[in-house]
């Protein structure tokens, strides 16, 4: 838990070495404070948002380096207030999370940082030290309090621009739509009873690209604005649109200022609501993997994956952790795999992409399946969606390896 058993000189030597050892802990601190939401909270407000679920961990990441900076500074602490946390709160107030809700999570984050530190605090080198422990509850309690100033006043602020503004007005008739209310929806100036293509599109061109793709498939458009840069669209279709056609529209449309995440066409209001969840799902995706377009259609199993943490965990441990560490012959394999299932499952045109030998991809595939101890055609959709996973957590990259002999029997 702790770094060696030098004594530390003064006070400010022993808080920067105290932070330096939490910070050495961060992914550790980060996961013990959303468990710790997830068990105060019986599950997690805002979640069927996934730019406010992926804004929470953005802010609470960088709340808690506020916070440890602060710490380190001691009575000098820097008094501003992360952007993120800023962010994070509107987001709050637009989706819907309560202003309690946010705030018990910035007091429950605080109660684990602190956690963190008196567990490094008890170490032979802070022996004596009880100024110092003093020092950074009090800094620490002071970033909570003025962070939680901050927030509310934020959050606030936010939700006094929705009561005034037309268009959060309208956005949030749309919102109790889609939560299952009926009513009266001519003033959406939209027919729900046709079909629907459900969209959300973010970046600086989002409005403008939801405006061409309607156009472009010559059909209705209900759109609202979800904050900075994200629009909930809605195209109404006379029949539901194909694939091709689909894609068509938004190949031509999609533009480096803009991500679309798209559903799957829907009919009446049932259909309406669910080709938005589908929108939804695929933007989980979309979110680690910036692409112009992400259809649900593409991504369901991942997206279905990526809302599950239990799932997500198990599935890299069942089949990626047995086939070893992407170092060495953990990373051929991947590699292999990956190319395997590009080419539809095809040992020769893998071989091909891969500059081997078909001799040399089926003795790898009979390798992986010595690992898994099982075979590959019961596992292939368990083990395309962990690769994906995987590619997701590593920031969507892939490392190129050199190919390594594997032995094994040939594989059939």
């Amino acid at each position: 838990m702790g770094v060696g058993v030098r004594a530390v000189a003064t006070r400010r030597d022993a808080r920067i070495e105290l932070v330096a050892l939490v910070r050495a802990r961060r992914p550790q601190l980060e996961d013990a404070i959303f468990a710790r939401i997830r068990d105060v909270d019986s599950g997690l407000a805002g979640d069927e948002d996934p730019e406010y679920v992926l804004g929470l961990r953005t802010a609470v990441a960088a709340a808690v380096d506020h916070a440890l900076s602060s710490i380190e500074l001691g009575e000098d602490g820097t008094r501003s207030v992360p952007p993120e946390a800023i962010a994070q709160a509107r987001r709050a107030a637009r989706v819907g999370v309560s202003v309690d809700t946010v705030l018990r999570r910035y007091v429950l984050g605080s109660t684990v940082l602190g956690d963190f530190l008196m567990q490094e605090a008890d170490s032979e080198c802070f022996a004596g030290q009880g100024v110092v422990l003093r020092d950074m509850l009090s800094a620490q309690a002071a970033v909570l309090d003025h962070l939680m100033t901050a927030i509310t006043d934020e959050y606030m602020r936010e939700l006094d621009l929705s009561d005034r503004s037309p268009e959060r007005r309208r956005a949030e008739r749309v919102k109790q739509l889609l939560a299952g209310g009926h009513g009266d929806t001519a003033d959406l100036g939209y027919d729900l009873d046709g079909w629907h293509l459900g969209m959300i599109a973010s970046g600086t061109a989002a409005a403008a690209t939801a405006t061409h793709i309607a156009a472009q498939l010559g059909c209705r458009l209900l759109s609202v604005q979800r904050g900075e840069g994200t629009v909930w669209c809605w195209l109404g279709v006379q029949r539901p649109p194909t694939p091709r056609e689909i894609e068509l529209a938004l190949r031509f449309c999609s533009s480096a200022e803009a991500q679309l995440a798209v559903g799957e066409p829907g009919l009446g209001l049932v259909g309406w609501r669910l080709t938005h969840r589908q929108a939804q799902a695929a933007l989980r995706v979309a979110l680690q993997s910036p692409r112009p377009f992400t259809r649900y259609a593409d991504v369901a199993l991942l997206a279905s994956v990526l809302n599950d943490d239990i799932l997500a965990t198990s599935l890299l441990d069942m089949y990626l952790s047995p086939l070893g560490d992407r170092g060495n012959g953990g990373a051929v394999l991947r590699q292999t795999l990956r190319a395997y299932f590009a080419a539809e499952r095809n040992a020769s045109s893998a071989a091909s992409a891969l500059g081997v030998t078909r001799h040399t991809v089926e003795n790898r595939l009979r390798a992986i399946e010595e690992k898994l101890g099982q075979t590959m055609r019961t596992r292939q959709a368990e083990l395309e969606v962990a690769l994906r996973l995987e590619e997701l957590v590593d920031g969507g990259t892939t490392a190129r390896v050199e190919p390594v002999p594997v032995s094994g029997a040939p594989y059939r």
